[in-house]
């Protein structure tokens, strides 16, 4: 019996949105793919030029870029916008990965490549396969949603672990005492699990830790 299928509108732009989305991951990948030694900031939009925040990550990301990685963000003010600066003053490669919201994400000016993209998971991806490590400045549920997502892929195995790394001891210490006091006493991460994340408050103390990549140090 011959079947009749049709397409309506819906199920048209549903695959349009397909090749979007596979637009974005062939984009994602032809720019990205030269990328050598990247690691990921993530923090705060809200960070203002001059803050102590801005210039903490200003600083770090520029010892960063000057001990030979590439420095990637996503693309907008605040941390990122330093942490592109630091980059761009070391003179080493500074990527930005812009997201489109509603309310308009303009670059910052110190992005040497910049992507943009319209679906978060795909921008997600571009992060975690190009990154040797994250680097977590302060910041809110955009920054909490990174955080947890690479360490729930690094738990699982679905990629190489590579260092999580919270910058400043004082402002994650009651996330990584919940972390300990509840999950682990509970049984619901193991020990392991934890030490997925590094701890650190200068820019030395990160770069001991991606020049140490193959030996994780223990949460303290």
């Amino acid at each position: 019996m011959e079947r009749h299928y049709v397409v309506d509108e819906i199920s048209a732009s549903e695959s349009w949105r397909l090749f979007r989305i596979m637009a974005e991951f062939v984009e994602g990948v032809e720019a990205l793919s030269r990328i050598q030694a990247g690691v990921s900031f993530f923090g705060s939009a809200r960070s203002l030029p001059g803050s102590e925040q801005y210039q903490m990550t200003y600083e770090m990301a520029k010892a960063v870029a000057s001990a030979g990685y590439t420095i990637i963000t996503g693309a907008g003010p605040g941390v990122m916008e330093a942490a592109n600066k630091g980059a761009c003053e070391a003179g080493a490669q500074s990527v930005g990965l812009n997201i489109a919201l509603p309310a308009e994400q303009r670059p910052n000016p110190y992005i040497k490549t910049l992507l943009n993209f319209r679906y978060f998971f795909v921008r997600k991806v571009m992060f975690v396969k190009y990154s040797r490590a994250f680097i977590i400045m302060p910041g809110g549920f955009g920054t909490l949603d990174e955080l947890f997502e690479s360490v729930t892929l690094i738990q699982t195995h679905k990629i190489q672990p590579f260092p999580v790394i919270l910058v400043s001891r004082s402002f994650w210490a009651p996330l990584l005492g919940w972390i300990e006091g509840s999950l682990m006493v509970q049984g619901l991460i193991s020990d392991s699990d934890r030490q997925i994340l590094r701890l650190a408050d200068t820019a030395e103390d990160v770069l001991a830790i991606l020049r140490n990549n193959h030996h994780p140090e223990q949460v303290s």
